[in-house]
């Protein structure tokens, strides 16, 4: 196990370490090993700071933390600064290192939550101490959350607090939190990705349903039959390519920055030239639905009575009923469709204050890279602030060698993020709460 007490390491390291190695892992489905000494973990970390932070259970083990932070003009709207603690499971036999051992080395931060977002955590607990230090405040009044369950869609996080207890973001209109901020390479040139939205998010169940029997009979309804052709159509399904205002303005500033006519390229190939960077953002540019799990069946011998398939379905904003009748009408009629999550789309503004103040943060830390709006493919905790009335943006920043595919990294084997790209990120968040 890496020695943390080396003394080159940023603190962002030891503590994204430090909570790597405090197994978090959520099953779905309510099952999970718990949040909850995670959430004592970052508590510890604020009150050291003078701050006084709430713990919230939802459910036995799964802890929320939030804190409030007066800002200097607490007449401006509150900003609320938020991560999760939960990290989806990983098979250590994959991995080259223990996925929970936040083991440091070659340079970079490896484990399961080093990306996703364990990583984002620390760095906001360590910007956060660099903006307090010596008295100082941030520049508006800002809500910090660490919450539970995004991983399961947050229904024992960011859903029950945003019901629960919505006076916590009292006076809040905007929020900052993962998968946005960090660098791409568009052959050669840097940019940075700020996520102004998010495709909706609809989980459902595929059930398809028969008379059981011996598996050496002639039967003519076989659930199992019913169900895998069904499975087969969605997952052959290609959504045709539909820009959103998002996309959009991404598609023209790609086609600024490549010196690339967009009408006569197309948004796939465009998308395309931006590297592993392509793996996230080519999904924004259409709907989306894929299989992902199938249950059936408990013996070779017995025809199943019942069958089920998951499937992830992430609809553009707006679109999230039309997918679903598309859906209804390929499956047929002997295969049925119930919804397990189903989460609202978003699409933020690419304008305003806060774009602007991050879009000069950057600039005054990595000089003469711009910032690109974009629509991320999944969805964040900002699904659950937008009940609020909030608005949510992705904003880690990150500062990656172009050779390195993040976007891979997320649920991906051997999690790791560049040592020196947190401490770019710690730096950048302090000067964004000191100057937003």
């Amino acid at each position: 196990m890496t020695d943390l007490a080396r003394p080159e390491l940023d603190e962002t390291a030891i503590i994204a370490s430090e909570l790597i190695r405090l197994d978090t892992t959520n099953y779905g489905e309510g099952k999970s090993k718990g949040e909850t000494e995670a959430a004592e973990y970052v508590a510890a970390k604020l009150e050291a700071l003078g701050l006084a932070p709430q713990l919230f259970d939802s459910a036995p083990r799964r802890t929320s933390v939030v804190a409030r932070v007066p800002g200097r003009n607490s007449s401006k709207p509150a900003l609320v600064m938020h991560g999760h603690l939960d990290v989806v499971p990983a098979d250590a036999t994959q991995w080259s290192v223990d996925p929970f051992a936040g083991e440091i080395k070659d340079g970079m931060l490896w484990g399961r939550g080093a990306v996703d977002m364990k990583n984002v955590d620390a760095m906001m607990l360590t910007a956060l101490g660099d903006v307090l230090q010596g008295g100082g405040q941030p520049e508006r009044d800002l809500v910090i959350a660490f919450f539970a369950d995004e991983e399961n869609g947050g229904g024992f996080g960011s859903h029950f607090l945003a019901r629960e207890h919505p006076e916590l973001f009292a006076g809040a209109s905007e929020a900052i939190s993962e998968v946005g901020g960090y660098s791409i390479d568009i052959e050669g040139k840097p940019a940075y990705l700020l996520q102004t939205g998010e495709k909706a998010m609809i989980w459902a169940k595929l059930v398809a349903e028969a008379p059981p029997g011996h598996g050496s009979r002639l039967v003519k309804r076989n659930a199992v039959t019913e169900l895998a052709e069904a499975v087969a159509k969605i997952g052959r399904l290609e959504f045709p390519v539909q820009l959103t205002e998002t996309t959009g303005e991404l598609i023209a500033e790609l086609g600024r920055i490549l010196g690339t006519d967009p009408q006569q390229v197309g948004p796939d190939e465009l998308v395309l030239r931006t590297g592993s960077a392509a793996g996230f953002i080519t999904a924004t540019l259409r709907n989306t639905a894929n299989p992902t799990m199938l249950t059936a069946g408990y013996k070779s011998n017995v025809i199943p009575e019942r069958a089920e398939a998951r499937l992830d379905i992430r609809p553009l904003p707006g679109q999230e009923d039309e997918v679903l009748a598309l859906i209804d009408e390929l499956i047929g009629e002997n295969v049925r469709i119930e919804l397990v999550v189903k989460d609202t789309g978003l699409e933020n503004p690419t304008t305003g204050e806060l774009v602007d103040t991050i879009g000069a943060v950057i600039e005054r830390h990595d000089p003469g890279v711009p910032v690109l709006p974009y629509l991320m493919p999944a969805g964040t905790d900002n699904k659950a602030l937008s009940t609020l009335g909030i608005r949510g943006y992705g904003f880690a920043p990150l500062k990656l060698p172009a050779t390195l595919d993040f976007p891979a990294l997320f649920h991906g084997i051997d999690e790791r993020v560049p040592l020196e790209a947190l401490t770019f990120g710690r730096a950048v968040l302090a000067d964004l709460l000191a100057s937003y």
